[in-house]
């Protein structure tokens, strides 16, 4: 299975001490040059810096592509555009992307996307994780990750928990 990552689902998942999960579902993920530097070269380490760097289950691949690149710069940031860009010259089966905007173009390019919250659903139903709440939580909490509320009560239900679930 080939699956691309966006910088989001890397930098979240690492606030959380959760990235592994990533490794648990998928074996591996390819991310493209940009978020590779959208992770590194930056002034303070951030979440995923390291990471990215050292775990060799984490690709970096560069897009052939520079013209499509382009283009899809014209409305999403450099890591989304090249993300999409290499999902679609690898055949990827799953694209890894929250922001609605990317995920909005890449699905209309024909890619299956996946958001950060989906990836935690696939680890509960494979069993990688025993619940999503605590998770969640700490990703709204540690991380600053945004969830709406009504959002934040379909993944409850889609889990199979309810918010008065203990963590």
């Amino acid at each position: 299975m080939i699956v691309v990552s966006n910088t989001s689902p890397i930098t979240n998942l690492a606030a959380v001490g959760k990235l592994l999960i990533l490794q648990q579902l998928y074996s591996s993920i390819v991310i493209p040059g940009a978020v590779f530097r959208e992770l590194t070269e930056v002034e303070y380490p951030v979440p995923g810096t390291e990471e990215v760097q050292t775990c060799d289950w984490i690709i970096t691949q560069q897009v052939a592509n520079p013209a499509l690149v382009t283009s899809l710069k014209q409305e999403l940031d450099a890591g989304e555009a090249e993300a999409i860009a290499l999902a679609l010259e690898l055949k990827a089966d799953l694209l890894l992307l929250d922001e609605r905007r990317g995920y909005q173009a890449a699905s209309s390019l024909g890619l299956t996307v996946q958001g950060l919250l989906g990836v935690l659903l696939a680890a509960k139903s494979r069993g990688w994780i025993p619940t999503v709440k605590p998770i969640m939580d700490d990703l709204i909490g540690r991380a600053g990750f945004w969830v709406s509320q009504a959002l934040y009560s379909r993944i409850l239900e889609l889990a199979g928990e309810s918010s008065a679930d203990l963590t």
